[in-house]
């Protein structure tokens, strides 16, 4: 989430970039770079088979494609915060879908945790004008960015963080791809700076390859609301980044969000429980079990 948060500065040094063009280089980019480092460490991806395709494309589609294009298109009609407040208040929502789709209760603790999680993002982030149109845009803003978790928790245990990450990723550059030709100019990628690709560079590896891997692994083994309370970094991420890029140091709200924010991590990370990712206790024998689990059919 530090990362994620890293992109708010970064995507600024892309404001005059062709943005569908930057954003199927960024992926195309991070998924070679995620199939070679997953078949270095032994965890090759498996084929989707049946309906995964369906879950994985819906990752694709909702959490990475049509997020972008609800951010685009709110920044025409909100400001960056309203956009901002819209993707901290995921917390709250993981909390209460993300057991649910687990097959267990929400517990009343994490639901409060990530209630304050919410509001110190809220704080971090500020509250921001914006039109009715800017509002309906939030809000999908706010569904893909949940989307992006839950719609993976189905085949997480089969394909693992590695082979979710490969899948959405390069699903990700033809659909870009695809935005690419039909809204940017021919040729555009022939005009990208170095400065455009230094950013992308930084959004292809830190952004998207090694936070894919990190976020999946957080939901496999903490479940979808436990890890949605690190949300919350992102923004606080993003300030930090903010000054160390020479920008303005945060004023006392944000400081106050920063509070509140580590204070709903710490009412309910120190007590949650492993979840839908936890690995099974080892064979007396020290062999792992493969019957009906298909986390130990893996490549690691």
């Amino acid at each position: 989430m530090a990362l994620v948060g890293s992109s708010a500065a970064v995507s600024g040094a892309l404001g005059d970039a062709p943005l569908w063009t930057v954003q199927a280089v960024r992926y195309a980019a991070a998924s070679a770079l995620l199939l070679a480092a997953a078949r270095a460490v032994g965890r090759r991806p498996h084929r989707p088979r049946g309906r995964e395709w369906a879950w994985l494309a819906a990752v694709c589609a909702a959490g990475l494609v049509l997020f972008n294009v609800a951010l685009v298109r709110g920044a025409q009609h909100a400001e960056p915060a309203v956009l901002g407040v819209a993707v901290a208040s995921v917390p709250l929502l993981l909390a209460v879908l993300g057991p649910l789709l687990e097959g267990r209760r929400p517990r009343a603790r994490a639901v409060v945790a990530a209630a304050v999680v919410t509001a110190g993002a809220a704080l971090v982030q500020g509250f921001g004008r914006s039109d009715s149109a800017g509002l309906a845009w939030a809000l999908v803003v706010l569904a893909c960015e949940a989307a992006f978790t839950l719609l993976a928790v189905p085949v997480l245990r089969r394909h693992g963080a590695w082979g979710v990450s490969v899948h959405t990723t390069w699903m990700a550059a033809l659909g870009f791809g695809a935005l690419a030709v039909l809204v940017d100019e021919p040729g555009a990628v022939l005009g990208l700076t170095t400065a455009d690709l230094l950013a992308t560079a930084h959004l292809a590896v830190g952004v998207t390859a090694v936070a894919f891997v990190l976020w999946y692994s957080a939901v496999r083994r903490l479940g979808a609301g436990g890890a949605g309370l690190l949300t919350g970094v992102a923004p606080v991420a993003a300030a930090g980044g903010g000054v160390l890029l020479g920008g303005p140091v945060p004023g006392v709200l944000v400081w106050a969000g920063v509070v509140v924010v580590v204070g709903g991590l710490v009412l309910d990370l120190a007590t949650a429980a492993p979840a839908v990712g936890e690995d099974p206790a080892p064979h007396p024998r020290g062999r792992r079990r493969v019957d009906g689990d298909p986390r130990a059919r893996e490549a690691g």
